[in-house]
């Protein structure tokens, strides 16, 4: 729910990735990672497709399982920032790997003619996002000294595909390279290498009713999965979203500290008892309450674009000052 872009990488990479290997052999080579083709014949064209179909299997099965994981990221910031991450990252990346390639060939004096193909470079600069702001969580521990946490398999799956391939490793290290930069509020690449809105309109109307899911039932919510796995993951959600809440918690002390008061109690009950009928017999009165504040109509869209309603976005901006981060946090929880 609410991760359409996240669906789509899972499944159509991963099924074209099973195409190739089982039924269509012979068209592989147009998807190989072929490094020496694009620096001497400039066939640009091979970066698109050798950095986004995998040809190993155990790659693509590790990947789809990251992807799965770092969903979360998406339905943090919304398909169009979350899509502009990945291609900021993609592109970074794929400078990265022949800059790492060239030093390699001048330090070590091996020639890398090929790198292993698939959607690799994105999926690990992903990791840095996960580091910084996932928070840790104990879950259980090994023979009373190591400690599992909710991020532990996460790392293990890294590790899994970092170990796949030879040099896979100058993918991993390109990735997380690009990661930190396009994280790094110094190089400002995220406000160059963007989705544009007008790009992300078009995917919006055109593919996400495709890959997008319907919203879990309230029953399905309060039942856990059916396998440990399952459970776990959903656990550590729920975990995450306790602490998002904190956060705005705190947000809104520190506000407070500052003069700066939220008015949460315009807030809450309308987005707490939205789906309620009989909420307008109960409505407390308009007396006494300032008026409403003017609301940037840019932080509407970019709400909007994130699956709220035009009325929940205008209510929380208007409680939360004006203050985006706030009023999508809470949306979230709400």
């Amino acid at each position: 729910d609410k991760a359409p872009l996240s669906k789509s990488l899972l499944l159509v990479p991963s099924a074209i990735s099973i195409l190739l290997t089982l039924l269509f052999q012979h068209y592989q080579k147009f998807f190989a990672y072929n490094l020496q083709a694009v620096k001497e014949d400039f066939q640009i064209w091979r970066l698109v497709c050798g950095r986004t179909i995998c040809l190993d299997l155990k790659d693509t099965f590790c990947s789809s399982l990251l992807i799965y994981n770092f969903r979360i990221f998406e339905r943090r910031y919304g398909s169009r920032k979350f899509s502009s991450f990945l291609l900021g990252t993609w592109m970074l990346s794929a400078l990265f790997d022949l800059l790492l390639v060239e030093i390699t060939q001048y330090i070590f004096g091996i020639t890398i003619s090929s790198l292993p193909s698939g959607f690799l470079g994105p999926v690990f600069a992903l990791f840095v996002p996960f580091y910084s702001s996932i928070p840790r969580v104990q879950v259980t521990q090994v023979l009373g000294h190591f400690s599992i946490t909710n991020k532990s398999l996460v790392y293990i799956l890294g590790l899994q595909l970092l170990t796949s391939g030879s040099y896979i490793w100058i993918l991993a290290l390109s990735g997380l390279i690009s990661g930190i930069c396009y994280n790094s509020s110094i190089l400002k690449v995220h406000q160059i290498l963007c989705v544009p809105r007008w790009v992300a309109k078009i995917f919006s109307w055109t593919l996400e009713p495709v890959f997008s899911s319907a919203e879990p039932t309230n029953e399905v919510r309060v039942g856990m999965g059916a396998t440990v796995d399952i459970q776990r993951q959903q656990r550590m959600e729920l975990l995450d979203r306790q602490i998002m809440m904190s956060q705005v918690a705190q947000m809104r002390r520190q506000r407070q500290q500052q003069g700066g008061m939220i008015n949460w109690n315009r807030l809450f009950p309308p987005l707490r008892h939205r789906h309620n009928a009989n909420y307008q017999d109960h409505r407390p009165s308009e007396q006494g309450i300032p008026p409403p504040t003017e609301v940037s109509e840019e932080q509407v869209t970019r709400l909007m674009e994130m699956g709220f309603s035009r009325g929940d976005a205008l209510e929380a901006l208007r409680a939360s000052n004006n203050d985006l981060n706030v009023a999508t946090n809470f949306l979230l929880q709400h």
